[in-house]
């Protein structure tokens, strides 16, 4: 268990140190209050200095606010290339998330927030963080993040292809991108007898082919969250009983006739652990996915890839290594369904990656045994 220290009215003090994209705990920390000024505080959290607030609550959002207009500021200068604008887009990402993560807040033994108007968070943390153990001390972006998915957790995503809604966990993808489940719900069965859904994240690829007519099902994941997420959906939405949730870096034993997977888009090393679902490095769970594929499908069955090409966009891959990729595994392109994106960044002008954005591709790739 991490700690994390720091000395108030004279004391040193100590608690819990709760991050869950595996930050350490700041070595200095000063204790912050209403009258703190967001430019000091900027100025502190960019030298590596957090936060620990003791002021009121709607205050400290309100700062965080603040700092992140500040941390937006981008600098003047030529234009990148593709590959350029998405490295140097990461990096500002990721140190404008280390600067705004240290604006700190602190949980008391059942994680209530001792601070003047703080919302009862209370049943979010316990979600995320399981039960509670002790005060603790976590930073406020984080706290209102979990906040924030509790209520998506609650309230759901729609998916009019399942004519109800999928409930995601905090860490696991949400399908608010529609249109690739629109591509599963309409792409033709090559048989309703049985079906692998590799990485099922939420269930909602399981779940549509379940409500399409598939027969048996076996969903697979290995993020204990996304297990428990695909279990509960699947269970609110009837479908518990035609679709097996197991633990499984890949594919489950045997074969199937219909195989679907969609992976992480982007080969590129995650910067958190909540990355996961969007970077994979290396390309490893396609490269997985396609190099096991062939041996997990019965004869005449299809492997159903569900692959944007924004990364060919970036020049992070090429078509046509993907293409040599399907036949090194000993595969056969079928047949192809794409569909261009509707989410709102693919119309965001200002989005230092728009160019790519606006040309991005989403794929299914009908694929079968050479």
């Amino acid at each position: 268990m991490l700690e994390i220290c720091w000395t108030e009215d004279g004391e040193a003090r100590s608690a819990r140190w709760r991050s869950e994209n595996g930050s350490s705990p700041p070595a200095r920390v000063v204790i912050a209050g209403d009258r703190f000024a967001a430019d000091d505080a900027y100025r502190l959290a960019c030298e590596g200095t957090a936060l620990l607030w003791r002021g009121d609550f709607y205050n400290a959002r309100q700062l965080l606010r603040a700092m992140t207009r500040r941390a937006e500021r981008r600098p003047r200068g030529p234009v990148p290339s593709p590959a350029q604008a998405f490295h140097l887009h990461r990096q500002a990402r990721s140190q404008r998330a280390r600067t705004l993560g240290r604006l700190l807040v602190p949980l008391d033994h059942d994680y209530t927030v001792p601070l003047r108007r703080a919302p009862d968070i209370r049943q979010a943390c316990t979600e995320v963080y399981g039960p509670a153990a002790g005060p603790s001390v976590t930073s406020l972006r984080e706290l209102l993040g979990i906040a924030g998915a509790h209520e998506w957790r609650n309230r759901g995503v729609d998916v009019p292809a399942l004519g109800g809604r999928i409930h995601p966990h905090y860490g696991v993808f949400s399908p608010i991108r529609g249109e690739y489940v629109d591509l599963v719900a309409r792409a033709p069965l090559v048989s309703r007898s049985r079906a692998f859904d590799i990485g099922t994240g939420t269930g909602v690829l399981a779940a549509v082919l379940a409500h399409r007519g598939v027969e048996r099902l076996v969903a697979t994941d290995h993020n204990p969250r996304a297990l428990a997420c695909a279990r509960e959906n699947l269970q609110r939405l009837g479908l518990a009983d035609r679709v097996d949730v197991i633990h499984a870096d890949l594919f489950p034993a045997g074969r199937a006739p219909l195989i679907v997977c969609n992976p992480p888009w982007i080969p590129a090393k995650p910067a958190s652990p909540l990355d996961h679902a969007v970077y994979d490095p290396g390309g490893r769970m396609l490269s997985g996915f396609l190099n096991g594929l062939a041996e997990h499908l019965e004869p005449d069955g299809e492997g159903w890839l569900i692959l944007s090409d924004l990364a060919e966009h970036l020049a992070l891959r090429t078509r046509a290594e993907l293409l040599s990729a399907f036949a090194t595994a000993g595969l056969r392109v079928i047949d192809r369904l794409q569909v261009r994106p509707r989410h709102p960044r693919a119309f965001d002008e200002t989005d230092p990656l728009h160019a790519a954005r606006a040309a991005e591709v989403t794929s299914l790739w009908r694929l079968g045994q050479a």
